[in-house]
């Protein structure tokens, strides 16, 4: 079996958290989630539904962004993905700055939506390809999207997990924290720890986060691939060798 590509990995896992869910959806700039959701697909026979914004093929939105929070309000949509510039352990992200706010350090683009679909797709799963205490803090610096609410806060929506390069966390919502799931080859429960800015809690063993199996990788690196090219064809260039133009 050729090498696995922690991208690979994270596909693989991903995709596992969304087996027998009717729509998954996907916002700009996620190329490991779109894989992860078009594996998900493949695997369920295209039962279910993969939504995928910028995408011509893998989306029946006519509407772009203002359907997506359509659906989402209608309970039509299962899963999303969010990342952040910062994420913290209560799950608030930060898309909007570094410093102190409003004469920030550093600004970003913004929310474009994140709070109001952090509330309303009930499993949300966080991401990030950059596991550091930079981007892990204790506390974010700014509140774009908060991971948890006040119990007379309706709130169908929130966290099920945050997966990283390094890492899967599992999230408790009723406890407020994180949970060290499983380590990524190569890493370990001291590294995890080292890497990350906020407490969390962890098993006395820490699994390790499975390998994706023969079939998987064949998906992974073949339809998968093929498909997530329509949008995302430099990293399918970069991950997978996939010529888009071919």
């Amino acid at each position: 079996m050729a090498q696995i590509a922690i991208e690979e990995l994270l596909i693989a896992s991903i995709a596992a958290r969304l087996e027998g869910l009717r729509h998954v959806a996907v916002g700009a700039a996620s190329p490991v989630p779109g894989a992860a959701a078009l594996l998900a697909r493949e695997r369920s026979g295209s039962r279910l539904r993969v939504s995928i914004l910028g995408s011509r093929r893998h989306t029946s939105f006519t509407d772009g962004g203002r359907e997506l929070f359509d659906c989402a309000a209608q309970g039509r949509i299962d899963a999303f993905f969010l990342g952040g510039a910062q994420i913290d352990g209560q799950a608030n992200i930060n898309l909007n700055a570094i410093g102190g706010y409003p004469m920030s350090k550093v600004r970003f683009p913004g929310a474009f939506g994140s709070s109001y679909l952090y509330f309303l797709v009930p499993n949300v799963f966080l991401f990030t390809m950059a596991h550091s205490t930079r981007v892990l803090v204790p506390r974010v610096d700014f509140i774009t999207s908060p991971g948890v609410s006040e119990p007379n806060v309706y709130r169908p929506g929130g966290p099920r997990a945050l997966l990283t390069n390094r890492c899967v966390f599992a999230f408790d919502r009723a406890n407020r924290r994180f949970t060290l799931e499983s380590v990524h080859p190569g890493e370990s429960a001291a590294s995890v720890r080292e890497h990350t800015g906020f407490d969390y809690d962890a098993p006395r063993n820490v699994a390790a986060t499975p390998v994706p199996d023969a079939d998987s990788l064949e998906l992974i690196r073949g339809p998968v691939a093929a498909s997530i090219a329509e949008v995302y064809p430099d990293f399918a260039a970069r991950v997978f060798g996939h010529d888009h133009a071919a």
